[in-house]
């Protein structure tokens, strides 16, 4: 099972060099989880970069895996993760989500490195 992180997508959607690492695990939608929280943060960033249609377009792609919305375990697991590794908030709610689920989560961003159960994938 695999999570990729919202950063991920957003390489993936823009067609970068960096988004060939990411397209195995989001193309294998049978094994694809996405949290609510990416659903967001993707959303809002296309739309501020593009347009709405496009930023919908995004979602629907997204919502072809499995999408899990934070529980209250998932909340709370949250929390110890944010306090344990310094994360955001959105950072830990996605590895907690990520840890429930027992995927792995594919992520460029430097707040993951070295934490368990992360393939971190630097952006250079």
């Amino acid at each position: 099972m695999n999570l990729v992180d919202s950063s991920c997508w957003l390489e993936y959607f823009a067609g970068t060099q960096l988004s060939e690492k990411y397209a195995r695990a989001i193309e294998d939608t049978e094994n694809l989880i996405v949290p609510t929280i990416s659903l967001y943060e993707v959303f809002k960033r296309v739309l501020s970069q593009t347009n709405e249609d496009s930023a919908l377009q995004a979602i629907a792609q997204m919502q072809q895996a499995r999408v899990v919305s934070a529980t209250p375990s998932i909340a709370l697991a949250a929390a110890v993760l944010s306090l344990q590794h310094k994360l955001p908030m959105a950072d830990s709610i996605i590895l907690a989500t990520a840890r429930e689920a027992g995927a792995t989560l594919w992520t460029q961003d430097e707040d993951f490195k070295g934490i368990d159960g992360v393939k971190y994938f630097p952006k250079s």
